[in-house]
């Protein structure tokens, strides 16, 4: 873990805020601008592991969903659009490129003529498995300066911070960091 007693940037910045604006409120900025910088480290460290298992982010966030769904590993487009909360559009193309590369394949749905289902393939599913695997090891690996005590205080505090963001800014989409 990094020593508490060494010059700390966010805090400059909001020191140097109170000193020439006097009054204005610069609380945020200890909070906003490690989560922006966090975010940024956190998502350029997720594509390298993923670059290296061979996988973009929309690919693996489809095969993702799938896996968690559970056996037979099968969605229809309409969840899949629904779970990874992006447009039906984006979902077609994710399961097209999924497609090609063996990873999922396309079946009408039962009893429902526009209904289209995505089914996990073998490959698709050894992949997601290996992919998130990294991931998680990785991801688990840079929070470890954290005592788990620590670790699970942070995830609670984020939680309520993350929920009453959105509900200030009507928004409750989880996406992609930058998109």
């Amino acid at each position: 873990m990094a020593s508490t007693d060494a010059p700390y940037p966010v805090q400059e910045i909001a020191d140097a805020w109170e000193r020439e604006r006097p009054g204005m409120p610069v609380s945020s900025i200890g909070i906003v601008t490690p989560l922006w910088q966090l975010a940024k480290l956190l998502g350029d460290d997720r594509r390298r592991v993923l670059a290296r298992a061979g996988v973009d982010t929309a690919t693996l966030d489809l095969l993702s969903v799938l896996r968690r769904a559970g056996a037979p590993y099968t969605l229809s487009t309409r969840e899949l659009a629904a779970r990874s909360m992006v447009t039906a559009g984006a979902i077609s193309q994710r399961v097209a490129r999924a497609e090609r590369e063996g990873l999922a394949v396309r079946r009408p749905g039962e009893g429902r003529p526009r209904t289209v289902l995505v089914e996990l393939t073998p490959a698709g599913h050894t992949l997601v498995e290996e992919t998130v695997d990294q991931v998680l090891h990785r991801e688990t690996e840079l929070v470890s300066g954290l005592k788990p005590d620590q670790q699970e205080q942070l995830a609670g505090l984020l939680k309520l911070l993350l929920q009453d963001v959105q509900t200030r800014l009507g928004d409750d989409r989880i996406t992609q960091v930058g998109e």
